[in-house]
C-alpha cells in the first residue's frame, strides 16, 4: 500500500495510478477522494442507468454549473467530460 504523503488525498494509490494514466491532478484527486472510490471497485452503475436526480447530484458534487437546465444526455456528457 502506498504511503499517504498528501493528507488531502484519501486513496493515494488510486491517485498515483490515475496520474500515471494521464489524469490531471484535479481529476485524480476528485476520483481518489470520492465517497465510493475504493468501495465499488469498478462496479459503479453506468451513467445511462442513473436517474436525472442522481445525475444532478453527481453534477453538483463535481461542480458543474447550469446543471438544472440540462437534459439527461447533456448531464451525462458534462459529467464524463468534466
Amino acid at each position: 500500500m502506498a504511503k499517504n504523503t498528501n493528507p488531502r488525498i484519501k486513496n493515494e494509490a488510486q491517485y498515483a495510478a490515475l496520474r500515471e494514466q494521464g489524469a490531471s491532478k484535479e481529476k485524480a484527486a476528485r476520483i481518489a477522494n470520492s465517497k465510493n472510490a475504493s468501495k465499488k471497485g469498478g462496479h459503479a452503475s453506468t451513467l445511462e442507468k442513473r436517474t436525472v436526480k442522481e445525475l444532478l447530484e453527481e453534477a453538483k458534487n463535481i461542480g458543474i454549473t447550469n446543471r438544472h437546465s440540462m437534459k439527461k444526455q447533456d448531464l451525462i456528457h458534462a459529467i464524463r467530460n468534466h
